[in-house]
């Protein structure tokens, strides 16, 4: 399987309905994580966004995936980046 690095960027604009709707997301999340799906996630120190870690068969799948994420369903994010990522060595490497 694949790892995808998903890049979210937040808009100032959207904090107070994120906050309202972190822990829909976060359970969401969560729930991927205990599928072995999600490897890792959290937030950029700055606010600016989130980077989730993913392990799935393809883009296509990790694309789909995604706009199950409440964020993505309010319209919360003002960007999603969704790359292959190779890691070749450390705690994700195969």
């Amino acid at each position: 399987m694949a790892v995808f690095a998903v890049h979210y960027t937040y808009s100032d604009t959207t904090v107070e309905s994120r906050n309202e709707h972190r822990p829909a997301h976060r359970a969401w999340l969560n729930n991927l994580v205990d599928e072995g799906v999600v490897l890792t996630s959290g937030p950029n120190a700055d606010g600016s966004g989130a980077l989730i870690l993913v392990r799935l068969d393809s883009l296509d799948s990790v694309e789909k995936l995604f706009t199950e994420d409440p964020f993505a369903q309010q319209n919360l994010l003002e960007a999603v980046r969704i790359v292959e990522w190779l890691p070749t060595m450390g705690a994700f490497a195969e």
